[in-house]
């Protein structure tokens, strides 16, 4: 029997996702070769994690959602790579999955989920065309809303934190004239305490109607007062810089009560239980050193 995607929003009840893996991580990249700023300050403060700090922090993750009865995929373990952040590599809109354009050094990670494809309906999987440029993090289906991150600046092809372009954009209000496609320019920086990464990196819709927001995330302030004026100034949670930096809106919903958060997110947790979520609350501190947290590490398939 076929997978039968479904993914509206980011909150409905989970049934079944692809989780990352840390196993056969390879070693600490050098500098140069980081993909993100965070990453790269780790790896020259001598504070890269290790592989089985994280495997351990991936088996808590995992050890939560079959707690919850969720259909869990693991990618192939590839040798010397790392898998852990399978949103970068493919996400679905309603019933298809979008094979993301990812980094040329990346596109291992794809054909480590080909046993989980092979299970999807062929017609069902798109591949984007060649200039179309985007990854999971910065795609948010939010029912009759797509939000989609982007940086649309001429230094664009400079940037290796720019990770979804104009293109994306156009490409995705074609592709769904029946959503609202509101994209938002993201800020790019080698500081990590100024680089949103992707979308996630500094909103995540949460709930029904509930956000979680960092204001210095977006270059326009145009963009975060959208938000602020959806969502509502109460139903929001702003994070601060620090907060950003160690990846507070990057959270993960098992439905629209329950969510997943770092144990250290103790004002956000707090302030999760106090609008009457329930918290699941796990270790997830030296993943996050790669400038990718919990949304990062899952690539979702059906939610109720």
């Amino acid at each position: 029997m076929k997978i039968p995607l479904n993914i509206k929003n980011e909150t409905s009840r989970l049934k079944s996702v692809i989780l990352g893996v840390a196993n056969n991580n390879g070693s600490t990249p050098k500098p140069e070769d980081c993909y993100d700023p965070k990453s790269k300050l780790h790896v020259l403060a001598g504070t890269y994690p290790i592989e089985k700090d994280m495997i351990a922090e991936m088996d808590a993750f995992n050890a939560v959602l079959l707690k919850y009865d969720i259909k869990v995929y693991r990618p192939k373990v590839l040798k010397n790579v790392n898998q852990i952040f399978t949103r970068d590599i493919g996400f679905v809109i309603d019933d298809l999955f979008f094979k993301s354009n990812i980094l040329p050094d990346r596109i291992n990670e794809l054909q480590a989920i080909n046993h989980v494809l092979n299970q999807i309906n062929p017609s069902k999987i798109i591949t984007l065309p060649e200039e179309v440029h985007v990854e999971g993090g910065d795609v948010m289906p939010w029912n009759k809303h797509l939000f989609i991150g982007t940086y649309t600046a001429e230094d664009y092809p400079n940037q290796i934190t720019a990770r979804t372009n104009k293109a994306a954009v156009d490409y995705f209000i074609k592709k769904f004239p029946n959503k609202k496609v509101k994209s938002f320019e993201l800020r790019k920086s080698t500081n990590p305490k100024e680089n949103a990464l992707h979308l996630d990196c500094c909103f995540q819709p949460i709930g029904k109607d509930k956000a979680i927001l960092h204001k210095n995330g977006f270059l326009l302030e145009e963009d975060y007062n959208y938000l602020v004026s959806f969502f509502g100034k109460n139903n929001i949670f702003e994070i601060t810089k620090d907060e950003m930096y160690n990846m507070n809106s990057n959270v993960f919903s098992i439905s629209e009560k329950v969510i997943i958060s770092e144990q250290n997110f103790t004002r956000l947790n707090n302030w999760l239980r106090a609008n009457g979520f329930i918290v699941e609350e796990i270790p997830y501190a030296e993943i996050a050193k790669q400038e990718g947290l919990l949304r990062c590490s899952t690539l979702p398939l059906i939610r109720d």
